[in-house]
Order: C-alpha cells, then structure tokens, then sequence
C-alpha cells in the first residue's frame, strides 16, 4: 500500500471515528435530558467516548493500512485530539481547560487509538 492510500485510510478513519463521537454524544443528551445525569457523570462519559472513538477509528486504520497498525493508531489518536482541541479553541475563543486536563485527553485519545491498532 503506498503512503498516499495510508493517508487516505487514515482521514477515512478519522471519519469514523468522528461518526461514533456524534452518536455517543447524542445518546448522552437524550440521556442527560431523559434522566437528568450529574455533571461529573457527564465529564466521565465524554471522556470514555474520546476513548471509545479513538479506538474505533485507530482499529479502522489498523485493519486498512495492515503494517505498523499501533503506530497508525497512535496518530490516529494524536490527530482526533488535536481536532477536538482545534475546534473548541475556535467555538469558545479561549481555551477553557487546563494544561493538565489536555494532556490526560490527549494521552488517553493515543491510547485508545493506539490500543485499536494493536487489536485490529
């Protein structure tokens, strides 16, 4: 496979993974609307579903590409965090989490996309 359908099986699965953050994030309103869930409950189902998309889309990449699947995960990963950070920054207009907590996303968004690689 040449590096240009790596990079398209990459921006694929970046789509994927983007796909499975909306209908998570869709089934936490409606149950955040239906049953009234608590903040912290909320910010530690945000972050599993980072993990969770980040998985998916590194396993989708892993299973395209075929060789060296944890590294194209880890980036997978790296890409899916940097892209949620991006788009905050420009909705807000400031960065309204701390350097410690973009950290822990980032670690755990290559996590996660990395661990998908390695199991695809």
């Amino acid at each position: 496979m040449t590096t240009g359908m790596k990079f398209v099986s990459l921006l694929k699965s970046l789509v994927i993974s983007y796909a499975v953050t909306g209908v998570m994030l869709l089934i936490i309103a409606f149950s955040l609307y239906k049953f009234g869930i608590s903040e912290n409950t909320i910010t530690i189902l945000i972050t599993a579903v980072y993990v969770i998309a980040s998985f998916a889309g590194g396993f989708a990449v892993g299973k395209m590409v075929g060789e060296k699947k944890f590294i194209w995960g880890l980036v997978l990963g790296a890409l899916y965090a940097a892209i949620i950070m991006i788009v905050s920054f420009a909705v807000n207009g400031t960065i309204n989490f701390s350097a410690t907590s973009a950290l822990y996303q980032m670690v755990l968004c290559i996590g996660g996309g990395m661990l998908g690689g390695m199991l695809s």
